[in-house]
């Protein structure tokens, strides 16, 4: 399955050429960028109240970060539970495995509902981010360590 749509930042990014994600199974187990993604870079990014935004949903195993979310399964050791390209699929588009979930759908810009004008026709991040994302959540091993 083919998810196709532009590649865009937020509502300081500009559009980019549509880009198509190939969907195998559960998973997105190729790069959206060819190359891998800055850890460092996933982590600032996650945790910006501006971008990603990852904590307000979930808990990271960051003590210094303030505010932990608990309306999404805690991400302290998710290296150990999903592949790359199962964590891959939940950033792009996590509502393709269930629904009726709260977590947006990173990397799509179709079929959403509800959507400010600045943001129609962009993704949230772009596929650079969601590969810097994804860096940092490999880090997240069971065994804590990086």
């Amino acid at each position: 399955m083919l998810l196709a749509g532009p590649l865009a930042g937020g509502p300081a990014g500009g559009a980019e050429e549509p880009g198509a994600v190939a969907v195998v199974g559960d998973a997105v187990p190729q790069s959206l960028t060819g190359r891998p993604g800055d850890a460092a870079r996933g982590r600032e990014i996650s945790f910006s109240r501006e971008r990603g935004n990852c904590i307000v949903c979930h808990a990271l195993p960051a003590p210094d970060e303030r505010l932990h979310g608990n309306a999404g399964p805690s991400l302290a050791g998710i290296a150990g539970r999903l592949t790359e390209g199962q964590i891959r699929l939940r950033l792009v588009d996590g509502r393709r495995l269930n629904p009726s979930s709260l977590m947006p759908s990173y990397y799509r810009a179709d079929g959403l509902k509800r959507v400010a004008t600045v943001y129609a026709g962009k993704t949230v991040l772009t596929a650079e981010e969601i590969e810097d994302v994804l860096a940092y959540l490999m880090t997240l091993r069971p065994d804590g360590k990086r």
